[in-house]
């Protein structure tokens, strides 16, 4: 399954948007923590769209010489895009995870090497939930969005990228008490 194909046709659903605006999404929005797509993929994801019927593109001028494609949805893509958001999927693959590997041949490390390493990704994932917290409160104030709107999904995503780093802490703090308590 394509699923940029779908991501990009939420994006363009919202507004028209430029390659470069749909890129920007993805790399400095907040669906960058969760979902990610470099310029290399967009581009010819675009054209894929746009040859499928989905996408339409206006070229316009931007200062005095500058093109820039504007690409809008047709009502064959937000049909298309209705029909994916309404599927159900099975549970996909647990994703990597580069640490938990590690942790699963921590019998071949020193207890202090072992705690060295529960203290760093400790320190790292407080640090990731930290700056959610502050994007939820920056953007959401406390307060849930209203059902149906653009914000509402954001503070959904949010919400669970929360709940995902908490949840990591916890049990890596689990692991740094199991390792302390291993020493007396």
């Amino acid at each position: 399954m394509r699923t940029l194909k779908y991501a990009i046709l939420g994006l363009v659903n919202r507004m028209p948007m430029t390659g470069y605006d749909i890129t920007g999404e993805f790399n400095n929005n907040h669906l960058a923590n969760f979902w990610y797509a470099k310029h290399s993929q967009v581009y010819p994801e675009l054209g894929r769209l746009a040859d499928e019927g989905l996408l339409t593109c206006q070229v316009v001028i931007q200062g005095e010489k500058m093109e820039k494609k504007l690409y809008t949805i047709t009502e064959a893509g937000r049909q298309e895009l209705k029909e994916w958001l309404l599927q159900e999927d099975p549970l996909g693959p647990t994703p990597k995870d580069v640490f938990r590997l590690r942790m699963y041949f921590s019998d071949f490390m020193s207890r202090e090497e072992m705690k060295t390493h529960l203290k760093n990704q400790i320190k790292k994932h407080m640090d990731k939930r930290q700056y959610l917290l502050d994007i939820m409160e920056h953007n959401h104030q406390n307060h849930v969005p209203a059902l149906g709107t653009k914000e509402y999904g954001d503070f959904l995503v949010l919400e669970g990228a929360i709940l995902r780093e908490s949840s990591y802490i916890e049990w890596l703090e689990n692991a740094m008490k199991r390792e302390e308590g291993c020493e007396s």
